[in-house]
């Protein structure tokens, strides 16, 4: 039979008990930071009326992917350390690796985006009200989520078609390709390869490409003025850093055979759970004009309160 398992039983960080409590606690501080600070700045961006750049206009579909990315995982995984049995059914399984895959993969394609936009402004300054209008910032958005939507579309119709008819304990937190691949009741070199051609090679090109484009970036600011040169470096490195810290841990995980090793739950949790709560500190700690933006926002909601 294709399909004996019904259920799905989630191993989790850790079987012991006081950690599991500990781990409730910080993995809901994690989300609300997570959640708030990601649609502060969404919000941030929409009211201000500073902000009506390209650059900001990508730096709000990230952070709504962030806030969304953290909430297909972590109230999952807060249930499942409340509760006794961690059961998703494979249906609810194939479900969230879809959503983690397509607001993953719709991230890699914004931040490429984002990596333009910046090239264009940097390298082309003249020409970057021209080339980067509305309608040119939209179709890119378009085509961010569109290219998440094919990849997760991918790793879905990749793994839907293996049996699975045996073993239905994962050892993981959150229902993903490469764990649930390891349960199916057949040889899966083949998926594991076509797993690491859509996942790891795509990363791996991606942040090759990325790293060109700011070497040319960081390269062509010897011309400018030091105090342009000053503000193209704080925004180039906000991005650079988010490149770095989304990139590298996806890298090791899906650039390699199907296998689990030790490491790879650490690993997980931190682009999964922690760099969609760093990137907004990144990106504010760094920019002034978004820090002096929210303080604006928030003391004109307090100001509006107390009326």
């Amino acid at each position: 039979n294709r399909m004996n398992v019904t259920d799905l039983i989630l191993i989790g960080l850790t079987q012991n008990p006081q950690m599991q409590r500990i781990l409730v606690v910080v993995l809901f501080i994690i989300y609300i930071v997570t959640v708030t600070g990601n649609l502060l700045i969404v919000v941030t961006i929409i009211y201000s009326q500073t902000f009506k750049t390209p650059m900001y206009f990508f730096l709000a579909f990230l952070s709504l992917i962030d806030a969304c990315y953290s909430s297909s995982t972590l109230p999952k995984m807060l249930a499942d350390l409340l509760s006794e049995t961690k059961t998703i059914s494979f249906s609810g399984c194939m479900t969230q690796i879809f959503t983690e895959h397509f607001l993953g993969g719709s991230e890699v394609a914004l931040l490429v985006v984002m990596a333009y936009d910046r090239y264009v402004a940097i390298c082309s300054p003249l020409h970057y009200v021209t080339i980067m209008n509305h309608h040119v910032c939209c179709l890119l958005v378009g085509v961010s989520w569109t290219v998440g939507f094919l990849h997760s579309i991918e790793q879905i119709l990749v793994t839907f078609w293996l049996p699975f008819c045996g073993p239905n304990i994962m050892d993981h937190f959150t229902c993903d390709v490469l764990p649930l691949i390891q349960l199916a009741c057949t040889d899966t070199f083949l998926v594991g390869l076509l797993i690491a051609a859509n996942g790891g090679v795509i990363c791996v090109i991606t942040f090759v490409m990325l790293s060109i484009s700011y070497v040319a970036i960081l390269y062509s600011l010897r011309t400018q003025s030091s105090a342009g040169r000053k503000k193209a470096l704080s925004t180039c490195g906000s991005h650079i850093t988010v490149v770095v810290l989304f990139f590298l841990p996806c890298i090791y995980i899906y650039m390699r055979p199907v296998a689990t090793f030790s490491m790879d739950k650490a690993i997980t949790v931190f682009y999964t759970l922690v760099t969609p709560m760093l990137n907004p500190i990144i990106y504010t700690v760094r920019n002034a004009e978004v820090k002096n933006a929210i303080k604006m926002l928030l003391k004109r909601n307090v100001i509006s309160d107390n009326k």
